[in-house]
């Protein structure tokens, strides 16, 4: 479940999302995430928490959390909205 998706030519930035298998709010963050990926190219990784017990650790109440670039930009839910528009800035810079 870990690794790089597919992202189109000129993809500029990298979406990783720290979820666990049967989290239903992991569920729905990631639909949004490829709602806007069909948008605004990204490599999209995703991290199984129970993979790493580090990150388990550290996600375990929060998750599904979701950074850009290594940045934490959300916990809990995504706004599809405020992600395709920082996800535009970094692709667009």
């Amino acid at each position: 479940m870990t690794g790089p998706g597919p992202a189109g030519p000129g993809a500029g930035a990298t979406v990783t999302i720290y979820l666990r298998a049967g989290c239903h709010l992991c569920e729905d963050a990631l639909a949004v995430i490829e709602r806007v990926r069909t948008r605004v190219p990204f490599a999209l990784e995703q991290r199984d928490i129970e993979s790493d017990d580090e990150l388990f650790k550290r996600y375990l109440e929060r998750i599904p959390v979701v950074t850009i670039g290594g940045e934490e930009v959300f916990e809990l839910f995504v706004d599809e909205q405020q992600l395709e528009r920082r996800l535009s800035r970094v692709h667009g810079s």
